[in-house]
């Protein structure tokens, strides 16, 4: 786990490695272990470290191989890595223990189509020499961010968009389209786009190959089929249960690797209390488990621990609970914003910043719970399509799912960033609609999961976790099983108010008050309410000279929401004026003034 950066010279000419090792040191807290810089002609590499496979100075990056001219930048796990070495043993003499030299000769013997063999999460960079060309890949799922910039003559790409900007030259106006995604779908903003207009994703499940003349392909290489398996067309609701243990099973076994301590986060639901269960049931010691509760606001409860609490008596752990003040919570925000990749107003992010700060002393690695509700249905959008003919999908998602509509978008902002068209509706209709999914569920799941998630909870787990040098495993979003839940019935996944294989997991290993306690999101209720410091940190920003000169919101909306900061939230609950709020604020961190 750790960030990488690089530049490409396509008019060959020296790639500029002082500028990529400015765009890396940005990036230290992702990689805190150490640092490297390689520059080859045109090709300039840079790595930040964080040591958890192979701790040795022989598993440093850039990692270069003189026999067979490669050089490879890794950021990610795989967590398959010791059967492909074992695979790849009549071939090399492995010289490490590490997964990023497994990936260096997975590409040696397969070339692109390497991406097929390796399972986890991953974004790398290899130069091949002998071809002239850098190959660039984000796992399946974009768990692991690759972020991209085109300037003339050259091609950057960093870990982090903030360390895209530290090397200068980005085009920061907004991209108003991105700004119609981050209003209408609560502040996501699908790959390729991103907030700025000079910076795009490499989308997840993609490979992009560059030549020395600049000339360039990308393609998807893994898009799983959303329909049913004859094979499996007897089996029963228990059958499918089995299946989906097993697999989880092994992809928690598999996450659990490492030369550093393992724990879990556990908020006291069903899938991180799931991951518990699998994890202890591996363990030959007690696993360190964390849970974080924040103080109450009214009626709102802010923290889930006598769930949690249950789960960690019940398996023995070591558990550690993180108890924040609302006065820690306002005073964290800053270094949230700091820590975010692209601007993200869930209220959970500010908690997973804190969560991630407080583990990092007990833990390196720790495995989430992010990713279970998208594959396996557990959100109210879900069960709609359930209900819902396929050809109606779109719609039924959206009533569901949206923020707000088209108009209530460009009241929020400046004439100026006003769009005449839906694009937002349009992309989800695009999306939906794509062959390959069979039912409208079918349809929701596959759009939730592979275009959606990774610019959600994906994103702002990776964004939290790794600014406190943590690495976050998300066994719920191992290929394997994604592909089995992906052949699962819709009605099998909506069973029991939803994810209805998880739940049936759940009742053989967990107490029954955790699998069937309603529904919950992660309480922050301190940003749902905006009060006291924070409510101040907000005003002042928003009220602030650099806001007032910004063409992006409508500043006679934007007064009105200061005069009720609580009065106006979207459709799932989000504080409008914090949504808006978290924008300014990430763009002033970066010193985006325009």
């Amino acid at each position: 786990m750790c960030a990488i950066a690089g530049e490409l010279n396509t008019r060959g000419a020296i790639a500029d490695a002082h500028s990529v090792a400015q765009m890396a040191a940005a990036m230290a807290a992702r990689g805190p272990d150490g640092s490297g810089t390689l520059s080859r002609g045109w090709v300039a590499l840079s790595h930040r470290r964080l040591k958890v496979i192979d701790l040795s100075d022989r598993a440093a990056q850039p990692m270069r191989d003189e026999a067979l001219g490669l050089t490879i930048v890794f950021n990610g796990y795989i967590a398959n890595h010791a059967e492909l070495r074992a695979d790849l043993r009549h071939e090399f003499t492995p010289r490490t223990t590490s997964d990023t030299e497994v990936v260096m000769h997975a590409y040696a013997r397969w070339g692109e189509n390497c991406v097929d063999h390796l399972r986890g999460m991953f974004a790398f960079a290899i130069f091949d020499e002998v071809r002239d060309r850098v190959l660039l890949a984000r796992d399946q799922l974009g768990i692991k961010p690759l972020y991209l910039t085109q300037i003339p003559g050259r091609i950057r790409f960093a870990s982090t968009l903030p360390g895209l900007l530290a090397g200068g030259d980005i085009d920061t106006a907004l991209d108003p389209i991105a700004l119609h995604h981050y209003l209408s779908w609560h502040s996501i903003v699908p790959a390729p786009r991103t907030i700025l207009r000079g910076v795009r994703q490499l989308p997840p499940a993609t490979v992009m190959v560059i030549e020395s003349s600049g000339a360039s392909r990308e393609y998807v290489y893994w898009h799983p089929p959303y329909r049913r398996d004859p094979e499996r067309s007897t089996w029963e609701a228990a059958d499918w249960a089995d299946a989906i243990a097993g697999a989880l099973r092994t992809a928690v076994e598999r996450n659990l690797v490492a030369d550093v301590p393992v724990g879990v986060l556990l908020s006291g639901g069903l899938d991180s209390s799931i991951l518990v269960a699998l994890a202890a049931a591996h363990s030959s010691r007690p696993v360190d488990t964390f849970s974080i509760g924040f103080e109450s606001v009214g009626d709102d409860a802010g923290d889930e621990f006598p769930y949690s609490d249950r789960v960690a008596q019940q398996f023995g752990t070591q558990h550690h609970r993180i108890h924040i003040s609302q006065a820690e919570l306002a005073e964290a925000i800053p270094d949230t914003i700091a820590a975010m990749t692209e601007p993200m107003a869930s209220h959970d992010v500010t908690a997973f910043h804190l969560l991630a700060r407080a583990t990092r002393p007990h833990s390196t690695v720790v495995q989430s719970g992010q990713g279970a509700d998208e594959v396996f249905a557990g959100y109210d959008y879900h069960l709609a399509a359930a209900q819902t003919a396929r050809a109606e999908a779109a719609e039924t998602f959206s009533e569901v799912f949206r923020d707000r509509c088209h108009a209530e978008v460009n009241g929020l902002i400046d004439p100026s960033l006003h769009l005449p068209q839906d694009v937002s509706q349009r992309y989800i209709e695009a999306e939906v609609g794509l062959p390959g999914a069979e039912t409208a569920m079918d349809a929701v799941l596959r759009f939730d999961t592979h275009g959606l998630m990774p610019d959600d909870p994906v994103k702002r787990v990776d964004s939290m976790t790794m600014s406190a040098g943590l690495e976050a495993r998300v066994p719920f979003l191992d290929q394997d099983l994604v592909e089995l839940a992906a052949l699962c019935p819709p009605a099998v996944k909506a069973a029991q108010g939803g994810k209805g294989p998880l739940k049936e997991i759940g009742r053989r290993m967990l107490p029954r008050d955790v699998v069937d306690r309603p529904k919950g999101y992660f309480p922050v209720p301190g940003l749902r309410r905006l009060d006291t410091a924070v409510l101040r940190t907000v005003k002042d920003v928003m009220t602030s000279s650099v806001a007032r000169r910004r063409r992006m919101l409508n500043r006679d909306r934007v007064d009105a929401l200061l005069a009720d900061p609580n009065g106006t939230h979207d459709q799932r609950g989000g504080n409008t004026l914090w949504s808006l709020a978290v924008l300014e604020m990430w763009l002033q961190e970066h010193e985006i003034l325009a």
